[in-house]
């Protein structure tokens, strides 16, 4: 069984300098400066997934490349990531292509649900999307997820109790660890407000002047206690 590596793990690893776990993912993004180039970077990276059999999601922009690393099969991080990543990090110094790990962002839309069974479906089949829960997981966490890679994911958070007075529907935030108290702190200056720290490093709460909720989260744990 192919061994699932932790994040922190992954994000200490030499050679990944330039990426960024965000999410069960890696990410990095590279400044191409021109379309042309930014195609020569897909095409160099196509040539050394198809020789290692693993394959990345690309995005190419005209100024940028961004890249996203996981291995489906087992559900996150393993080595195929790892092997993948360093050798596009090569090939990005090769051709003189400058890293932008600040840009590593996923964005998740987190649904509070009494009774997720019950609502799942409706935004299933509103949205075109397909089911996803990582493997041994599939009783206990459950997305749904754009099967073209482009829109947002949702993630079904279990409830207890009615919430009133609080949004049922918010932004969860990922963003690479080394970057998210700048992003807290930009949030903040914006005009938002702190709801709780209470879990940071792992996730912070806040809220905009009207208290609609963003979380801003990292791969970290959560402090013990």
């Amino acid at each position: 069984m192919t061994r699932l590596l932790p994040a922190g793990e992954v994000q200490a690893r030499p050679g990944l300098q330039e990426w960024r776990v965000v999410g069960p993912r890696l990410v990095g993004t590279f400044r191409t400066g021109s379309l042309a180039r930014g195609i020569e970077l897909a095409r160099r990276i196509g040539d050394v997934a198809e020789e290692l059999d693993h394959h990345p999601d690309l995005d190419l922009r005209y100024h940028r490349v961004h890249v996203s690393l996981i291995t489906y099969a087992a559900g996150g991080l393993t080595e195929r990531d790892v092997a993948l990543g360093e050798r596009i990090s090569t090939i990005a110094r090769e051709l003189g292509l400058r890293p932008e790990p600040h840009r590593c962002t996923a964005v998740e839309i987190a649904v509070d649900a009494l009774d997720i069974a019950a609502v799942l479906p409706f935004w299933q089949a509103v949205l075109g999307y397909k089911r996803f829960a990582p493997p041994g997981e599939e009783e206990t966490s459950v997305d749904l997820v754009d099967p073209a890679g482009r829109g947002p994911a949702l993630w079904f958070q279990q409830m207890d109790a009615p919430r009133p007075g609080r949004n049922r529907i918010h932004l969860d935030v990922h963003v690479p660890a080394d970057h998210a108290p700048a992003r807290v702190a930009a949030a903040l200056a914006a005009g938002g407000h702190l709801v709780t720290d209470a879990h940071a490093p792992s996730w912070w709460v806040l809220a905009d002047a009207e208290g609609n909720e963003a979380c801003v989260c990292t791969w970290q744990e959560e402090p013990a206690g």
